[in-house]
C-alpha cells in the first residue's frame, strides 16, 4: 500500500468517526456512558475476532508477551480516550466535541517530543497557541463559556494522541493490525463493563432503546473504522495520521448541525476554521520545506 493510499484509508475511517458523534450523543438519552463504551467495544471485539484469527494462521512469526503487553498498552490509551469523549458528550455538542477531539492533531508531535525524543518541525508551536486561541473562540470568547464536557473532551484528545502514537509504533514492529485491533477493543470493553455496574443502571429496555447507536459505533465506527486506522498507520506517519484522522472535526460538525440542529456562535466558527487551519499547517507546512530543500541550487 502507497502512502496516498494508506492516507485515503485513513480518511475514511474519520468520516465514518464523524458520523458515530452523532450516535454517540444521541445513545446517552438512554444509556451510561460506562455502559455504551463496553457494549461498543465488546461487539467490535467480537466482530474482528474471526479476521484476527485468520490473520494469525498466515503470520509467519509468532506474536510474544511484550507483543501482547503492547496492545494492552493500547487498550488502555483507547479506554481512557473513548469514555472521556463519551462522558463530555452528556455536557457538549457533537460540534465541540469533534472539533476539540481534533486536537489530537497537536498533540501527537508534542507527546513524540517528550515521550520518543523526535523533535517536531518548527510549525508545531504556533500552531499550538492557534489551537488554544481556536478553544477560545469556540466557548463564545469567554473561558467561563467552556463546559465540563469541554474540558473533558480536551483530556480525551490527549488520549487519543497516546494511542494514535501507540498504535503506530506497535503496528509497525508486529505487522499484526487486527490483532492489535481485537487486544485494544477488548481491554477496552472488559474495563468499561468492569466500572459500569458500580457506578450506571442497567436493563433489557434501555439496551433496547439504544440498540441502533451501540451496534452502529460498535460494528462500523469501532469494528471498521479503527481496523482502517492501524492499517493506514502501517503505511504513513504519526503525525500525517493524525492530519488526516482529524478531519472527523469537519464531518461530525456537519452531520451536528444537520441531524441535531447544534449551533455555534459566530466566533465560535471562526474558532473551528483556526483550529481546522492550525491541524492542515502541522501537515502542509513541513511538507513544502521538505520539497524545497530538495530543489537544486540555481
Amino acid at each position: 500500500m502507497t502512502r496516498i493510499q494508506a492516507n485515503l484509508v485513513l480518511l475514511l475511517a474519520a468520516a465514518i468517526w464523524g458520523g458515530g458523534f452523532v450516535a454517540q450523543s444521541t445513545a446517552m438519552d438512554d444509556i451510561g456512558p460506562f455502559w455504551f463504551v463496553g457494549l461498543r467495544f465488546a461487539i467490535a471485539a467480537i466482530a474482528v475476532m474471526p479476521f484476527a484469527w485468520l490473520e494469525a494462521r498466515r503470520a509467519e512469526v509468532r506474536l510474544t508477551r511484550r507483543d501482547w503487553l503492547s496492545f494492552a498498552a493500547v487498550g488502555l490509551a483507547l479506554f481512557a480516550g473513548a469514555i472521556t469523549q463519551q462522558i463530555g458528550l452528556l455536557t457538549t455538542t457533537v460540534t465541540n466535541s469533534s472539533f476539540l477531539t481534533g486536537l489530537y492533531v497537536v498533540f501527537v508531535p508534542l507527546i513524540t517530543v517528550v515521550a520518543l525524543r523526535r523533535y517536531p518541525h518548527w510549525i508545531i508551536w504556533p500552531a499550538s497557541g492557534m489551537s488554544l486561541l481556536g478553544i477560545f473562540l469556540m466557548s463564545g470568547g469567554q473561558l467561563a463559556n467552556l463546559t465540563p464536557g469541554d474540558l473533558l473532551t480536551i483530556v480525551c484528545a490527549f488520549f487519543w494522541g497516546i494511542q494514535i502514537i501507540l498504535a503506530g509504533l506497535f503496528v509497525t514492529s508486529t505487522g499484526r493490525p487486527l490483532a492489535l485491533s481485537v487486544t485494544q477493543f477488548a481491554v477496552c470493553s472488559l474495563i468499561c463493563l468492569a466500572i459500569a455496574p458500580m457506578t450506571e443502571t442497567i436493563s433489557f429496555d434501555i439496551v433496547r432503546a439504544s440498540y441502533r447507536e451501540i451496534l452502529y459505533v460498535g460494528l462500523v465506527s469501532s469494528g471498521l473504522a479503527f481496523v482502517l486506522q492501524v492499517i493506514g498507520q502501517r503505511y504513513t506517519t504519526a503525525p500525517q495520521a493524525a492530519i488526516f484522522l482529524s478531519s472527523e472535526a469537519l464531518f461530525g460538525s456537519l452531520l451536528g448541525a444537520l441531524l441535531l440542529g447544534d449551533v455555534l456562535p459566530p466566533v465560535g466558527y471562526v474558532g473551528c476554521a483556526i483550529i481546522f487551519a492550525a491541524m492542515l499547517m502541522v501537515e502542509v507546512v513541513p511538507e513544502l520545506t521538505r520539497r524545497k530543500s530538495r530543489l537544486p541550487a540555481a
